[in-house]
């Protein structure tokens, strides 16, 4: 199932998990409306289907409104190149604003759900997220098919 990062956020606070305050912007000017409405520094994501997004430039900071629609601006309607994307890109089509905060800690945690076996939930210690492990394309635990 494929699903953007506001997407699952929604899920996850349906059942009681916090998540930043936030919102999902089509065009600049909705970009700038939500920054308004948080306040502060913001985070401008570009929503596509792949990792790797901070590293292909598709996560910035921004310190106002106005920069946070220029960032906008600058991410709509344009390809994002990743490590995940292949050499064409994802174009972005919309981007989350989120309240800009510290990250005193990152956890990854993987789940795979197989027909007919348990659900086993694993932590992925060190792995990245948005991008690839050095020395592997893939997150420990996983299987090498």
């Amino acid at each position: 199932m494929k699903i953007h990062e506001h997407q699952g956020k929604e899920i996850l606070s349906q059942f009681g998990v916090a998540v930043p305050p936030g919102g999902v912007a089509f065009s600049p000017a909705e970009a700038r409306k939500v920054a308004e409405s948080l306040g502060g520094t913001v985070v401008v994501k570009a929503q596509i289907h792949a990792g790797g997004r901070g590293k292909g430039g598709g996560i910035k900071l921004a310190s106002s409104p106005e920069e946070a629609e220029r960032i906008a601006a600058a991410m709509l309607g344009k390809p994002l190149v990743t490590p995940q994307t292949g050499p064409e890109g994802r174009i972005v089509r919309r981007v989350l604003i989120e309240e800009g905060m510290k990250i005193a800690r990152e956890l990854y945690l993987g789940i795979v759900n197989q027909l007919g076996h348990a659900v086993h939930p694993q932590p992925l210690p060190g792995f990245r997220g948005q991008g690839l492990l050095p020395g592997g394309d893939q997150p420990p635990g996983r299987n090498r098919r």
